[in-house]
């Protein structure tokens, strides 16, 4: 029996199960989407997709630099406890290296590319993932930095995951203190999570909106709403100097040394170095974040045990 593209759509809604998988039942079961059904159920691969909805606001944020490219992944699991597991860790690890080998455009071309190291798409090994931990498991997000140099850093075994990628003098690439430098902005990124590489990155509408905030602050005081608008104008001008050493890494003051700024300590390094260091972007995933967790009753969960589930 024949099957088209359609049959093979019409599979993967009714089971979930990823588009490969599906032509595959389809040819196993010779169009019979009965009996592809029955084949994906008997290899697990339906089985899987109910553990797919499940919530996985877990899991860990990596970043490496593999052969000079920089990569960052979030992959999701629901518990720390298999986000503690060898194998979610290697797979994360396997996901970051696929990263880095294919350069995907996106999240979907990244679950089509072929995993490191096995004839299986990312979206299938996932799948095997599930089977082999029982948890939902779930490839979230990635970043890829090729050109210029970049330093990763990996904060709390996977709660936070940071690369940096700066623009340095040719033979600074491995030079001891730019290496620092670029751990060093990464672990401020990791604490402080700036929104901004600097202040040239901040949108206009968004400082309009803070500087408009900061007026109404100063008219709202008895002691300033007074002052001439000359004299308010340049108030402004300090509130905003604050805001950028606020949510700007380059005006923030460098961790190691409150006395400069990122900037300034970059600079003096670059001096030192007798070279051009310039950064020129970042990436900071935190573990689920933004994902909702679901929230249990641990005494109804037991009860629910107890009671079989009824």
């Amino acid at each position: 029996m024949a099957f088209s593209a359609a049959d093979v759509k019409n599979l993967r809604e009714m089971t979930g199960c990823g588009m490969m998988d599906c032509k595959k039942a389809l040819v196993e079961s010779d169009g019979d989407m009965d009996k592809a059904v029955e084949w994906l159920r008997e290899k697990g691969l339906a089985a899987s997709q109910k553990k797919a909805g499940r919530i996985a606001a877990d899991g860990m944020a990596y970043a490496d630099v593999i052969d000079g490219v920089g990569v960052v992944v979030e992959v999701n699991s629901e518990t720390d406890f298999v986000a503690k597991n060898e194998k979610f860790i290697d797979f994360t690890k396997g996901v970051a290296a696929t990263v880095v080998k294919q350069n995907p455009a996106d999240l979907e071309a990244l679950m089509a590319c072929k995993y490191c190291g096995t004839d299986l798409t990312v979206e299938q090994q996932q799948q095997e993932m599930v089977l082999t931990i029982g948890e939902n498991i779930k490839v979230r997000r990635f970043a890829r930095y090729e050109g210029g140099m970049s330093v990763s850093y990996v904060h709390m075994n996977g709660r936070i995951g940071v690369l940096v990628n700066m623009e340095v003098s040719a033979g600074l690439e491995s030079n001891p203190a730019v290496i620092e430098l670029g751990k060093d902005a990464a672990m401020q990124i990791a604490a402080l999570n700036a929104p901004y590489l600097d202040k040239s990155s901040v949108p206009a509408d968004v400082l309009e909106h803070e500087k408009s905030i900061m007026m109404i602050q100063i008219n709202e005081n008895p002691k300033e709403a007074s002052k001439p608008e000359a004299i308010k104008e340049k108030m402004i001008l300090g509130k905003v100097s604050k805001y950028y050493a606020e949510v700007c890494l380059m005006q923030q003051p460098f961790v190691k040394d409150d006395s400069v700024s990122v900037e300034k300590h970059a600079a003096a390094v670059a001096k030192e170095v007798g070279g051009t260091i310039v950064f020129k972007g970042y990436t900071r995933f935190e573990k689920g974040e933004g994902i909702e967790k679901k929230q249990e009753n641990f005494a109804d969960e037991i009860a629910s045990m107890v009671n079989g589930g009824k």
